[in-house]
């Protein structure tokens, strides 16, 4: 089966695609609601990238702090591995662990929405 490469996903060029965007902020947005998390998204393709990441990094923040299993559940439940966790920090050793997170929450969110897209375009490939 030949699948899209969502390993090496440019997120910039889909920062101006308004449904991906909408698609991936309610996707967001359901699993931060299911550990006790608001974010909410205008729909404002404009500056999409930014509402959303610096509602997602106040909570990472705040877990990071004060309720680590409850982000280690989150983690899990969005599908973001420890080990790509643990490459990016070994690729990227400057940028602090809340930014990092909150990067790589957005990058997951957005393959699971481009996934579940190529499937629903391609059901034969199930």
């Amino acid at each position: 089966m030949n699948l899209p490469d969502y390993n090496h996903i440019n997120v910039s060029k889909y920062r101006d695609k308004v449904e991906i965007l909408k698609q991936v902020a309610a996707q967001i947005e359901k699993d931060f609601y299911q550990f006790g998390f608001e974010v909410t998204f205008s729909g404002e393709p404009e500056n999409a990238y930014n509402e959303l990441f610096t509602q997602i990094i106040e909570h990472v923040g705040f877990m990071l702090s004060q309720d680590y299993h409850r982000l280690v559940l989150l983690l899990y439940q969005i599908d973001l591995s420890e080990n790509e966790i643990l490459k990016n920090e070994l690729k990227y050793p400057n940028v602090d662990k809340d930014q990092l997170l909150s990067e790589l929450i957005i990058q997951r969110e957005l393959k699971k929405v481009l996934i579940r897209n190529y499937f629903k375009e391609n059901p034969d490939k199930l």
